[in-house]
């Protein structure tokens, strides 16, 4: 079985491909050129470059395969409209969907994101698989363009017979970061630069698990659904605690009101714009972190048997090979 990974340099894409390579799969990974990435050196794998973007690139990846991993996108918040953004995410993908239809593949896995259903706002309310997207409120086309293009891939399924799946992950800790991306958090509350904690909370998983489950969506999972991949419901106050607590540092104590954590947010967008820098909190991330964002994986645990591998162990992981590549000690 050969299978190709697009977007094989991000968190998920590095511990897709150890996933799939430790089953036995010829694996293939689609490379922006010029792209070395450290999580790949060594590994067994073929490499082809190209932009998700350039037709011709990614019809000569996927011929000759059997399934394609679609992990490329843009995750970019800012600015919260981007044409570049909406191009790769919908226009990629569609690119994506062309060639797996022309080439006959076994199977597509499509990556979108769980905010593409509408959130549960506590745990007595969790959202899932059937609630309808409520995320176009916030105004970032990062959302928009991953929910556009999951309908996409799914009308894709309804009209042309594309044999797609699509999983949808919540947030993601765990090694191979190199960005970093989501394990920012963590480095930022081992170096004391959180001041505080917002009233929200959201969905985390560890990124093997979700690698897990994708590995198992080549045989598992019914074509046309979607799979929401998470584990813990939890608020901000409870993982900055359980991140510091498994990293051995003090956790923020501090509680930020909402309107703090918005005004905050306003401020470093407008800055950001006329300083020309990417802020880490926008002023849409500071809306949205004060909201809970809490799912529910049933469909995934019981159709593609989604581990849940305790945050711990995910966190220890991912913190391990940040010390491991020298991550921790820059500023």
């Amino acid at each position: 079985m050969e299978v190709l990974v697009t977007g094989p340099d991000g968190v998920l894409g590095s511990n897709l491909v150890r996933e799939l390579l430790s089953r036995d799969y010829k694996v293939s990974v689609l490379l922006e050129p010029g792209k070395e990435p450290i999580t790949l050196k060594g590994l067994p794998i073929q490499l082809f470059y190209g932009n998700i973007l350039d037709k011709e690139a990614v019809d000569n990846a996927i011929k000759e395969k059997d399934v394609v991993m679609h992990c490329a996108a843009s995750t970019s918040m800012f600015p919260a409209r981007s044409l570049i953004v909406n191009r790769v995410n919908i226009e990629g993908t569609q690119n994506i969907i062309d060639a797996v239809l022309k080439h006959k593949l076994k199977r597509m896995i499509y990556v979108g994101t769980a905010n593409s259903f509408g959130n549960g706002t506590s745990i007595d309310d969790l959202g899932n698989e059937g609630k309808p997207y409520t995320s176009d409120k916030y105004g970032v086309d990062y959302m928009d363009s991953k929910y556009k293009a999951q309908n996409i891939v799914l009308n894709a399924v309804k009209k042309d017979g594309l044999p797609a799946i699509v999983v949808n992950p919540t947030y993601m800790i765990g090694p191979y970061d190199s960005r970093p991306s989501s394990g920012a958090m963590v480095l930022a509350i081992h170096k004391g630069t959180v001041p505080g904690y917002s009233a929200g909370g959201k969905n985390f998983v560890a990124v093997k698990d979700v690698a897990f489950a994708m590995a198992n969506a080549i045989e598992m999972g019914r074509i046309g659904e979607c799979y929401i991949l998470g584990n813990a419901n939890l608020s901000y106050k409870q993982a900055f605690e359980l991140i510091a607590k498994t990293i051995q540092v003090k956790p923020p104590t501090r509680k930020l009101s909402t309107y703090i954590v918005t005004t905050y947010g306003s401020f470093n967008s407008f800055f950001a714009k006329l300083f020309h820098y990417y802020p880490a909190v926008t002023k849409e991330l500071s809306v949205i972190s004060c909201e809970n964002h809490f799912y529910s994986v049933d469909k995934a645990r019981k159709e593609l048997q989604l581990p849940q591998t305790p945050l711990e162990t995910a966190v220890t992981e991912c913190f391990q090979w940040f010390v491991e590549n020298g991550y921790n000690t820059k500023k």
